[in-house]
This record gives structure tokens, sequence and C-alpha cells, in this order.
């Protein structure tokens, strides 16, 4: 039986989903009133919404002016990729040591479904096959905190992403190129070769300064 969400949470979920997609942009300034209209709600749960998500660092509310969409701090795509390489890199080298036949088989199956997202050109639901593609082979690591962690930088993950694609929607194809070499390299237990074309997939996706390592 499904429970029905709150207007408050649906008010949050929906906000929420327009930032990390980007069509909330950095810099941007919205208004109670135009959202509770936009959603067909009372202002109230909105307010709700936008006290959450100042909490979570989605937004700055400025009274009388509305809310403030937070940039992504010009060193945030750096620490979030940093963090992330060590975690996969790690994932990997842990599996290295196990039967990859299933984890390779769902990572096929996960580009496939990249494929067809890039076809249609649906930013969205390929930004978030993006980030299931990864935690795939992280969850498959078979450690916990290892997973629990990762999932922390999930957000950060699909803002980035979104970003990226946004700008050239030809990222979308590089990014199935890069999958489909580090599903390859991870059948074949090449823990050092993952690493670097991880580093590169990463620093070219998000156009980094330096690469991770």
């Amino acid at each position: 039986m499904s429970i029905a969400l709150s207007a408050a949470e649906r008010a949050y979920r929906r906000v929420k989903d327009r930032i990390l997609s980007g069509s909330l942009a950095g810099g941007e300034l919205i208004s109670e009133g135009e959202v509770a209209a936009s959603l067909e709600m009372s202002r109230t749960p909105v307010r709700e919404a936008f006290l959450r998500l100042e909490a979570e660092g989605w937004m700055k509310l400025y009274p009388k002016r509305g809310a403030l969409i937070v940039p992504v701090p010009p060193d945030e795509a750096e620490h979030v990729i940093g963090a992330r390489f060590l975690v996969e890199t790690g994932a990997v080298r842990i599996l290295a040591g196990t039967d990859r036949s299933g984890v390779v088989r769902e990572l096929r199956a996960g580009i496939e479904r990249h494929v067809t997202h890039a076809d249609a050109g649906d930013v969205d639901a390929f930004t978030k096959e993006d980030a299931t593609f990864h935690r795939i082979f992280v969850q498959a690591a078979g450690n916990p905190l290892l997973s629990a962690f990762y999932d922390t930088l999930r957000d950060r993950q699909l803002r980035m992403t979104s970003a990226s694609v946004q700008r050239d929607h030809a990222q979308m194809q590089r990014i199935i190129k890069h999958h489909i070499e580090l599903t390859d390299l991870i059948e074949t237990g090449d823990v050092e070769g993952f690493s670097e074309t991880l580093s590169a997939h990463l620093t070219a996706v998000h156009d980094l300064r330096r690469p991770p390592s």
C-alpha cells in the first residue's frame, strides 16, 4: 500500500529535483508564491520545503525577496570527485579478488539503458543512470560503510553530471564509451587500468583543473 506524501514533502522533492537537474540554476532567485502556484498548493508547505533545502545547503532564504539557489562552490567538484575516485577505485580493488561475472552483467545492462536514454535525449534519466552505474560496482564490493558514504555524494554527483551534459550533449556518448571501457577493466580485474581510466573519465566529464589521484 502506497503512503501519500505530505504537501511539504512533495514540494521538497519537486524543488530539489529541479535543482539537481539544473532546471533551477545556481544563482537563480525563486519565490514561495511561484513554486506554490506551479505545484497548486498553499505557501505553507513550500515554506517548510524551502527551510529544509536551506538547511541542506541547496538554497539561501532572503526574507521578502525569495530563495537563492546556491551555486556549486568552486572547489566542490574537485572535492566530490576526489572522494568518488578513492571509493570507486577501492571498491574495484576489492572486486578484483572475487567473482565479477554478476556485476559485469549488471553494468552492461546499465550501459544499454544509457544508450536508450541518450538516443531519446533524456538528460535527467541519463544522469540518474550514470549515478546508478557507478554505484553498482561500489555496492558489489560488499562494504556497507563504503556504500553508505558513497550514497552521501549522490545528490552532488547528479547535479554535477547534469550540468556537464546540459552544457554539451555530446558528453553522453563520451560517458557511454568510458563506461564500456571501465566495465571491460572490471571484468579483467585490471585495477591499475581501471584507476587510470576512471581518473581520465572523471576529469573529462567534470572539466577538472587536475585529475584525481
